[in-house]
C-alpha cells in the first residue's frame, strides 16, 4: 500500500471526476467526491502514518477545517461565475475544445502548474507576497487536508497565476472545474501523512516525499521544492532537493523565525496586514539534516 497509495489515489479520483463530467452530469458533484478523497486520505493517515505525531491536533483542527471550507467554497464560486465573466474576458479562442475532456484537463494541469509554481516562488522572494504565503507555512505538521489551508488572498494569486492565461485561451468551465478538483487532489498527496514510497515517480511528481522539505522550519533550507504537480519545474529553477535518507522529526515544521505564529483562523487572515511581524533566532539546523543537505550537494 505504502508504494501504490499515491498513484492509485491520484489516477483513481482524478480519472472517475473526468469520467463523471464526460458523462454531462453537473460538477457539483466533484464536491462529494472530494469529501470522500479527504476521508480516504484520513483514514490511510492512521493506518500507515509517516509521523504518528502528525495525526494528532495541535489546536489546529478548527481552523484547517475554516480555511479548507473557505477556500474550496471560493473556488466553487469562481468556476460558478465562469459563465458572468467570460463576456468580459478578451479571449483568443485558441483552447482545443474539440478534444476529448481528458486530453483538455492533460493539457491544463501542466500549464497551470507552471503559472502556480512561478507564484510560489515569487511568495519566497517578495516580502509582501511571504506574508500571505507564511499563512500555510505556519503548519507544524503535515497531514493531507491542510494542504487546503492557505490565506484566501493567496490562494487567488495562485489561481490567477495558473489558470487566468488559460481561461484568455477560452478554457472550458467544466476542464477549469476539474483542474480545480485536480489541483484539491494533489495538495492531499503533497501534504500527505502517509508513509508513501514513491521511488522513481518521484521524477514525475512532486507528492508528499519531496514537499515535506519544502515545509522545514530551517529559514533558506525550506526555498526548495516548489512545484505543485511536476518537480521538472524545480529542477529548471535550481530548487530541487530530494533527500531520502533524512526522516523528518516530529518538530522539523513551520517558521523556524517566528515559532509564535498565530494559529487561530481569524488571526491568520490579519496576520498579513500587521505592520511588524515579529521574528526570533533562526531554527538550529539538526545534525542529520545538515549531513544530509552535504550529500546531497556532493552528488
Amino acid at each position: 500500500m505504502r508504494v501504490i497509495y499515491a498513484p492509485l489515489f491520484f489516477s483513481a479520483f482524478i480519472g472517475t471526476a473526468v469520467l463523471i463530467v464526460a458523462a454531462g452530469n453537473s460538477f457539483a458533484w466533484l464536491l462529494p467526491l472530494l469529501l470522500a478523497a479527504i476521508g480516504i486520505s484520513t483514514f490511510c493517515e492512521w493506518r500507515w502514518p509517516y509521523r504518528h505525531l502528525w495525526n494528532h491536533s495541535q489546536g489546529d483542527r478548527l481552523r484547517d477545517i475554516l480555511h479548507a471550507s473557505v477556500n474550496e467554497s471560493l473556488n466553487i464560486l469562481s468556476i460558478a461565475a465562469i459563465p458572468l465573466i467570460a463576456p468580459w474576458l478578451p479571449t483568443l479562442g485558441i483552447w482545443p475544445g474539440h478534444w476529448p475532456l481528458g486530453l483538455q484537463l492533460l493539457l491544463a494541469i501542466p500549464l497551470a502548474d507552471l503559472g502556480i509554481t512561478l507564484v510560489h516562488y515569487a511568495s519566497h522572494r517578495s516580502a509582501l507576497l511571504w506574508r500571505l504565503h507564511a499563512v500555510h507555512h505556519s503548519v507544524t505538521r503535515m497531514y493531507g487536508f491542510n494542504g487546503l489551508m492557505k490565506h484566501p488572498l493567496h490562494q487567488l494569486l495562485e489561481a490567477l497565476g495558473g489558470t487566468l492565461p488559460l481561461l484568455l485561451c477560452g478554457l472550458p468551465q467544466d476542464v477549469t472545474a476539474l483542474l480545480a478538483f485536480s489541483i484539491a487532489i494533489q495538495l492531499l498527496l503533497q501534504h500527505s501523512n502517509v508513509d508513501m514510497h514513491i521511488g522513481p515517480l518521484r521524477h514525475v511528481f512532486a507528492w508528499a516525499p519531496l514537499h515535506r522539505l519544502h515545509h522545514l522550519k530551517y529559514g533558506r533550507h525550506g526555498d526548495v521544492n516548489f512545484a505543485l504537480f511536476f518537480p521538472v519545474w524545480d529542477r529548471l529553477l535550481g530548487t530541487a532537493l530530494y533527500l531520502p535518507d533524512y526522516e523528518l522529526a516530529d518538530d522539523d515544521l513551520g517558521i523556524g523565525d517566528c515559532p509564535n505564529y498565530p494559529v487561530d483562523y481569524a488571526a491568520q487572515l490579519l496576520q498579513p496586514f500587521h505592520g511588524a511581524q515579529a521574528t526570533h533566532p533562526p531554527a538550529v539546523v539538526p545534525a542529520g539534516l545538515r549531513d544530509a543537505l552535504a550529500e546531497y550537494a556532493k552528488v
